[in-house]
């Protein structure tokens, strides 16, 4: 509190705070449920990289040998 103003009218003294607080709090919410038996390996991955499954390993993928330029250029699809 920067200031009180204290005024007397006859009886009655009235004590009167003339800052406004504003307070704002926030919480995060959840973020979902994990999408189950979806497991994603995109540590070899770059630009244009095209994300598939890759069923020897059990998880999807995103590398640098299937991009949009590998599809394009080989017509492997």
């Amino acid at each position: 509190m920067t200031a009180v103003n204290v005024t007397s009218s006859g009886k009655t003294t009235v004590v009167k705070n003339t800052t406004t607080n504003t307070v704002l709090i926030s919480t995060a919410g959840p973020q979902g449920p994990i999408a189950a038996g979806f497991t994603f390996n995109g540590t070899s991955k770059i630009n244009d990289s095209i994300v598939y499954f890759d069923s020897a390993a059990g998880e999807f993928k995103a590398d640098n040998t299937t991009t949009k330029l590998s599809l394009v250029d080989g017509g492997n699809f």
